[in-house]
């Protein structure tokens, strides 16, 4: 590195996952900066003190939130110029690894960590939650934005496009949005997200110093600091793809269920409901679970079977998960 080359900081961050009284949480921790604002437990990459990036964000995570995390995986790397500080800014230039981490919560209480506190995954991305159908937030707000920003930015980008094969704005909303016949693909919330930050309908582009205010008046919904609603976007998008095909969802269940608690574990992760008889089918035919001989009347009327995860089906076939239909 010579002594004009910017400086780069490696910033570690976890989107921590736990499922409470059937609504998507994510932990998070008062902004360092900005207090009122939300953000995901992270800290620096110091290369003496953590002998790797992983162990790194465990420590930070249980000094910020009193939380040892069990699952945990890499998501991506975050470099982009400005989704952490104006371009401007004299300090260096930050390089996100984000996480995705799951772990159950022992009660339904919102429980507090020191520093942390759970929130809706939902409350920072409504639009992604079809659960009582189909948001209002896309037809009477979102949608008219990004069809207005579209055309325009279409009719610009279209020598580029052709040059580089690359879709055209217009495309790109149609596909991502689930437009003319499209489905709504449940696993492109990242898409929507970038093209929603793009068409300059996200608090997050102020912040990073592009603009001085958005290109809609309703905010949709909550901002973060940094880039942290980006890479929740992005854990949200890896964990709804990987239920598909990793039992990774019990990791967010008890030790024991009903197949309703899991439905409905699973119905909050994907955002949408699921058909109740197929679901059971998948869950039976792929021996994912097995009867504890115990009953529960947690979920009201008759007593109901409890399950628990046959976890030995991890060494039989590694690649066995969920396979509900997209949306």
């Amino acid at each position: 590195m010579t002594a004009s080359s910017p400086a780069i900081e490696i910033g570690l961050n976890a989107a921590i996952v736990a499922v409470m009284d059937y609504q998507p949480m994510i932990l998070c921790i008062p902004g360092p900066e900005q207090p009122c604002s939300d953000a995901l437990p992270s800290g620096p990459f110091d290369p003496p003190a953590h002998r790797t990036m992983e162990l790194g964000l465990r420590g930070f995570v249980e000094e910020q939130t009193s939380l040892k995390l069990g699952y945990i995986e890499q998501l991506y790397t975050f470099g982009d110029r400005g989704r952490h500080q104006s371009p401007t800014d004299p300090l260096p230039h930050m390089v996100s690894v984000g996480y995705l981490a799951l772990t159950q919560l022992q009660d339904s209480t919102g429980e507090k960590f020191s520093g942390g506190k759970w929130k809706n995954w939902y409350h920072f991305l409504p639009w992604e939650d079809w659960r009582g159908g189909r948001p209002a937030l896309l037809d009477e707000a979102i949608l008219p934005a990004l069809t207005k920003w579209a055309e325009a930015s279409t009719a610009k980008s279209q020598q580029h496009n052709l040059r580089t094969g690359a879709l055209s704005p217009d495309a790109r909303v149609h596909m991502a949005f689930g437009l003319d016949g499209a489905p709504w693909e449940d696993e492109l919330v990242l898409e929507r997200y970038e093209l929603l930050y793009s068409a300059r309908l996200l608090e997050e582009v102020v912040s990073d110093g592009h603009v001085k205010q958005t290109n809609i008046e309703c905010p949709l919904g909550v901002s973060m600091m940094y880039d942290h609603r980006r890479i929740l976007a992005t854990a949200m998008a890896r964990l709804r793809s990987k239920l598909r095909y990793r039992p990774v969802v019990f990791e967010l269940m008890a030790s024991e269920f009903t197949l309703l608690e899991l439905q409905q574990t699973v119905e909050s992760i994907f955002g949408r409901a699921v058909h109740k008889q197929n679901f059971r089918r998948t869950v039976e035919k792929a021996k994912l679970v097995e009867a504890t001989g115990a009953t529960s009347l947690r979920t009201g009327g008759r007593p109901a079977a409890l399950f628990r995860f046959r976890r030995e089906i991890v060494e039989e076939r590694p690649m066995l998960g969920l396979r509900v239909g997209r949306g």
